[in-house]
């Protein structure tokens, strides 16, 4: 049985203050023995302080972006190395802002994927499609082509030690949510496309929904049965409501 999963993705927010602050709302909240894995990805320089924070608790430490190489004259970036070396177990790959806005290739998604995995970390690939993309009824098109590209370069082996994470672009910061029927689809083809090369790794892929995720929707989105939980943004800056996105998760 899959295991949900809900990562709060910080982005670029928060202060060491408010940093601590989250923290320790989220352990007060969390219950003994949750049903869902809790990750929190906070920004690059305080990957280490709230690792210590979070330290032998439930919460686990992931990255929200990781560099294609492995060390040498890359000013900026920072390696698969130096995450596990702060204590990541997980990093966000091909997350919806580094491929629109930053102009990452799937090729190079790929690459950030192989990288993650080289050093031991889990890589939450997310792939998804425009507004355009699926106005247009391309959805599989661009979700197929993202993940194959992994595949190709990976094998679907490579999945056993992944996570995928559906986020429809234009669900990214916007208010707006796919429909748990939309997410389903979408996820149920990410599923089936894996399943074309290895039925087995296919069932056991975690794939989670990220998109304006909140408390109010969160329960009928992870009632879905292929949505094995979420990729949470704005709403894991709030303690209350992202405990209650687990909560709801941990109910599925």
């Amino acid at each position: 049985m899959r295991r949900p999963i809900v990562a709060g993705n910080w982005k670029m927010h928060g202060t060491r203050a408010d940093n601590a602050r989250l923290v320790e709302e989220l352990l007060a909240g969390l219950p003994d023995g949750a049903a869902a894995e809790c990750l929190v990805c906070p920004p690059f320089v305080y990957l280490q302080e709230v690792g210590r924070l979070v330290r032998d608790t439930p919460i686990q430490l992931a990255a929200q972006d990781v560099c294609a190489e492995a060390q040498g004259a890359f000013t900026g970036e920072v390696s698969a190395a130096m995450l596990k070396d702060v204590g990541c177990g997980f990093v966000i790959v091909g997350h919806s802002e580094r491929r629109w806005i930053y102009h990452e290739s799937d090729q190079l998604v790929a690459r950030k994927f192989a990288a993650a995995q080289a050093k031991s970390l889990v890589p939450i690939l997310c792939v998804g499609e425009q507004l355009a993309e699926r106005e247009a009824g391309r959805t599989e098109e661009v979700v197929g082509r993202q993940l194959d590209v992994v595949l190709e370069l990976c094998g679907v082996a490579a999945l056993r030690a992944a996570v995928i994470a559906y986020e429809p672009v234009w669900a990214i910061g916007t208010g707006r949510s796919a429909t748990p029927e939309q997410a389903q689809v979408v996820h149920a083809f990410i599923r089936e496309r894996i399943g074309m090369r290895d039925a087995k790794v296919a069932d056991a892929t975690r794939v989670l929904y990220g998109g304006s995720v909140k408390a109010g929707n969160a329960a009928e989105l992870f009632a879905r049965p292929d949505v094995d939980g979420g990729l949470i943004g704005g709403a894991s800056l709030n303690a209350e409501e992202f405990l209650a996105i687990l909560a709801a998760c941990g109910s599925r």
